[in-house]
């Protein structure tokens, strides 16, 4: 009888693994995929709706993070890094680390012709 390794990894060990890691991941039913770097254009595009957004929420209780701030869906359980995520309301993180948000009220996300069907769909 051989032990076949654990495929999965639990959400404790995934975000366990993912503040020692260099590289982004997202993570999803116990799975964990490994994010791509951007595009010039796309890094344009996040930069100015930043640029935007901040002139709109400037004198609004709101705050605003632009990709590294990861974010956990509490409906399906995926972590993930938006581009752009917003919350009027005071942040509340998943634990005392706060690098995981979890009350956005707007979440943005700029479509690659490679990510769009994911992003629309499964994301």
């Amino acid at each position: 009888m051989s032990i076949q390794p654990r495929p999965y990894l639990t959400r404790q060990e995934y975000l366990v693994r993912e503040r020692q890691s260099e590289v982004r991941h997202e993570y999803f039913a116990g799975e964990v995929f490994a994010m791509v770097g951007a595009s010039r254009n796309h890094n344009q595009i996040c930069f100015n709706i930043s640029i935007e957004i901040g002139q709109q929420i400037k004198a609004r209780k709101c705050v605003a993070y632009a990709n590294d701030m990861r974010v956990r869906v509490d409906q399906t359980g995926l972590y993930t890094y938006p581009d752009l995520v917003i919350t009027c309301e005071e942040p509340v993180f998943e634990d005392d680390k706060q690098d995981t948000l979890m009350n956005p009220q707007v979440i943005i996300e700029v479509l690659s012709e490679s990510t769009e069907k994911y992003d629309r769909g499964k994301k």
